[in-house]
């Protein structure tokens, strides 16, 4: 094993092993080294960080990452290919793996609920897809929304959202809601039948909800929406990806206003 921390390597390795399957049950899975970068970056507590190949990953951080590899360098624990595979329930091609610990629920709900807002909710009606809701947690992570918000089954802390997110829940708040406890504020309900966005402009403190692709809408939401909104698209056309019209949305109230902080 190619472990530069000295003859006590394999030692350390196994400790930190037995680290990872005591939390990995009540832990976050940071899949790759893009999630843990992003983790450590907004301020996650990782306890425990590990690689197939160290000196690769550390070799990824001085070129992508120069911020973190001081951090990385000293959580990043070295463990053989198939200890590394074990651990993890699809390997990443960047053979880093790490646990952090997840965000209370109450400091998530107080930075959803605080007002005046900066920036929108987004709001994911009965989502469906794992990674279609990971790509909008990355997105409205990437313009600096107040946060996401799921309603029905769909765990958005679950791992396959996690990666899709690359780490970002840890930058904006995350949270699985009923639509009657969703935060104050405006709520802009993105429908066919709606006014189309670009004759308004979305206040920084709305609620931008989006159905699934499926089956649209909830007649709850749609019930406490105060609008509906639609977005520019060719006859015949029936839907976009749930992902790019979250990202029009923002791009919409960022063009109009609103700013990526």
């Amino acid at each position: 094993m190619n472990d530069p921390a000295g003859p006590d390597a394999a030692g350390r390795a196994e400790q930190r092993v037995s680290a990872w399957r005591r939390l990995a049950g009540t832990s976050v899975l940071l899949d790759g080294f893009h999630a843990l970068k992003h983790a450590l970056r907004f301020g996650a507590e990782v306890p425990v960080a590990v690689t197939a190949d160290r000196e690769a990953a550390l070799a990824l951080a001085d070129e992508l990452a120069p911020d973190v590899r001081q951090t990385l360098a000293a959580l990043l624990t070295q463990v053989p290919e198939q200890t590394y595979a074990s651990l993890v329930p699809r390997p990443h091609p960047t053979a880093v793996a790490a646990l952090a610990v997840r965000p209370s629920r109450e400091g998530r709900l107080r930075a959803l609920a605080r007002t005046p807002r900066g920036a929108p909710v987004v709001v994911l009606d009965q989502p469906r897809n794992l990674g279609n809701a990971g790509a909008v947690i990355r997105l409205a992570a990437g313009f600096g929304a107040t946060g996401v918000v799921t309603t029905g089954p769909l765990d958005p802390w679950h791992p396959t959202v996690v990666r899709g997110g690359a780490g970002l829940h840890f930058a904006t708040a995350v949270e699985r809601l009923e639509v009657g406890e969703l935060p104050p504020g405006p709520l802009f309900a993105l429908d066919p039948e709606g006014e189309d966005i670009r004759g308004l402009k979305l206040p920084d403190d709305a609620l931008l909800a989006f159905g699934s692709e499926r089956s649209g809408l909830s007649a709850a939401v749609r019930a406490r929406a105060d609008r509906l909104v639609a977005l520019p698209m060719r006859p015949q056309v029936s839907s976009y990806n749930l992902a790019t019209s979250v990202a029009m949305t923002l791009y919409h109230w960022s063009a109009t206003g609103g700013a990526a902080s």
